[in-house]
């Protein structure tokens, strides 16, 4: 049986995750990815899952992409997560109109984006684009992007235009990367700051919101696989929740492995793998992680169904993803505090697993993707019959 593109990258990242496992604790010293693993990704194919046939790109169902976040992120969570932030970009570019492909990928169809979303800097609307002043913080796997994607608020035009929530494309000759990535949790990411001083952006190299929220986008014209077709609110959420099912699936494969081998002195030498009390709380979180994870991938197909018959994406369904995405993220965290609180002592030292694999979730559930009381509002008020608009459905 011929085996397709997807499933092929992933077998080749399958046998990448030794070395990145076994890397994990150098690329937490490092506060960066080493060039070396992100090279070995990029040979795998695993940046061309979501990129458009026409660049070279596979255009993968969503599942193929998550499923190898999900496992990467389960031998080291630093590069789960560059990996998946990194990845998803070439699904949005695929957005953009098609001359802001071309300027990324014409020449070099390796080539990578960082982002930083939150719209900290300045926006101004001039003839022929706009003007973009300001720091971005937390774009991760910046040293390893030659383009970056920042959001920004473009204010209400003298005209009566209202304000608009873009996305920035920019060139790295157009920003500075500022070190200051030092953190509990997700150390390896160098997710630093992005500095621009009043750079101009072209009109064709910006997107908004309005428009993926309504999954009527520029570069649908030519990238016309239901890929494209799916809200970026539904994607985008996943890529960041999926990394941290994969950190706690990894955190709990190294916890059972422990146990399995572990006797607790203070209970007259009873091996840790016959306590009872430890048998149900591995049984809880592996109960939680497989929730996570099922709703993921029932909904991503259920969103890919209907995209691919050329049908409109119900509301509900939306607002489904977005409630399971981020009840995805309670869920994994629940299960790696559960996994963490009956490791032990031993499982506080520096280099083990487990706890890097704790820090690293929680400080992802920090990204504000993730914050439940906003997404599970919008669920309610969806079945109550109240207005749902948001960008992020």
């Amino acid at each position: 049986m011929e085996t397709s593109p997807g499933a092929a990258v992933r077998a080749r990242v399958e046998e990448l995750l030794p070395v990145l496992r076994d890397r994990a604790q150098e690329t937490e010293d490092r506060r960066v990815l080493a060039p070396e693993t992100i090279k070995s990704l990029a040979e795998t194919g695993f940046f061309r899952l979501l990129q458009p046939a026409r660049f070279g790109g596979i255009e993968a169902d969503p599942l193929t992409f998550l499923g190898g976040v999900r496992d990467i992120a389960g031998a080291c969570g630093s590069t789960g997560w560059v990996a998946s932030v990194i990845g998803v970009h070439n699904w949005q570019l695929a957005l953009f109109p098609d001359r802001a492909q071309q300027d990324v990928w014409g020449d070099d169809p390796g080539t990578r984006m960082s982002s930083s979303y939150a719209p900290t800097g300045k926006v101004r609307a001039v003839d022929g684009g706009y003007r973009i002043d300001g720091r971005w913080s937390f774009s991760s796997g910046c040293d390893h992007a030659d383009w970056v994607l920042l959001g920004g608020i473009v204010p209400p035009g003298e005209d009566g235009a209202p304000a608009d929530f873009r996305t920035f494309l920019l060139p790295a000759a157009d920003y500075t990367i500022e070190d200051v990535w030092d953190t509990v949790g997700l150390r390896g990411t160098g997710s630093n700051d992005i500095v621009v001083d009043d750079a101009f952006v072209p009109a064709y190299r910006s997107l908004s919101f309005n428009d993926t929220a309504r999954c009527v986008c520029p570069g649908q014209e030519l990238n016309t696989a239901p890929l494209y077709r799916i809200p970026y609110g539904s994607l985008f959420s996943y890529a960041i929740t999926t990394p941290i099912i994969g950190m706690a699936t990894g955190a709990y494969d190294a916890h059972v492995s422990y146990l399995r081998e572990r006797v607790r002195a203070a209970y007259a030498g009873v091996r840790a793998a016959e306590d009872p009390y430890s048998q149900v709380r591995v049984a809880n979180a592996a109960s939680d992680l497989d929730s996570a994870w099922l709703a993921c991938e029932n909904n991503m197909r259920e969103l890919m169904s209907l995209a691919g018959a050329g049908q409109k994406l119900p509301i509900r369904l939306r607002l489904r993803v977005r409630r399971d995405q981020v009840r995805g993220t309670e869920l994994a965290i629940q299960a790696v505090d559960r996994l963490f609180e009956n490791s032990g002592g031993r499982a506080l030292a520096t280099g083990t697993p487990i706890q890097r694999f704790w820090r690293d979730a929680h400080a992802g559930r920090v990204h504000a993707i993730n914050d439940p009381e906003r997404a599970l509002s919008l669920y309610g008020r969806g079945e109550f019959g109240l207005s749902t608009a948001d960008a992020m459905v």
